[in-house]
């Protein structure tokens, strides 16, 4: 009887115990160039909507928002992957193999995306549901990330959790911390000078 129970249902290691190397598949829209291309055009996005349209309106603040959470996450993925040095999946050293210089836990391009839509969805979910759809963000990208070996599962939730956590927090504070700390200049928005 249970050896009709397929082999990909048992579980793998890590602290969920779901962590298991994916096959590599860097081809078509999972490569790399991809990937980036999306990290970029996210950050390009937020920038420039924050710069163009200021904190003054109301897309423009959520704009704030998102690069707020966009680069506190940065800041904490970054010292997370210090401190837990995880290795990564192509490492080959398998998912229970922490503080050993790796820098596997967590996603940072993850916590980007999840980062980056949070604003957007917590700001305009109710009111326009498709904003929702913006999830597809961080889904592809952690998927691209454990295609590319680059990530175990529990780092993309993780990461997920993190941007998510630190996205809706920003959206918490009246005054965004980079409208704070730049001259107002910046941030009444270049769309008001023209």
């Amino acid at each position: 009887m249970l050896s009709a129970i397929p082999e990909a249902v048992v579980a793998g290691g890590g602290p969920l115990g779901i962590d298991h190397e994916w096959g590599l598949d860097q081809s078509g829209i999972w490569g790399r160039g991809y990937q980036l291309g999306l990290e970029y055009a996210v950050i390009a996005t937020e920038v420039g909507g924050a710069l163009w349209l200021g904190n003054d309106n109301e897309l423009g603040h959520t704009f704030w928002q998102s690069a707020d959470a966009s680069a506190i996450s940065a800041v904490a993925a970054e010292g997370m992957k210090y401190a837990f040095g995880r290795a990564r999946p192509s490492s080959g050293k398998g998912p229970n193999q922490w503080f050993s210089g790796g820098d596997s836990f967590p996603s940072g391009e993850v916590a980007l995306q999840a980062s980056f839509v949070t604003p957007f969805i917590v700001n305009y979910g109710r009111r326009d549901p498709w904003v929702w759809a913006l999830e597809v963000l961080p889904i592809y990208d952690g998927i691209a990330r454990m295609k590319s070996q680059a990530h175990w599962q529990t780092d993309v939730l993780a990461s997920w959790a993190l941007g998510t956590a630190v996205g809706y927090w920003s959206t918490t504070r009246q005054t965004p911390i980079f409208v704070q700390v730049l001259p107002h200049g910046f941030t009444v928005g270049f769309s008001k000078r023209f």
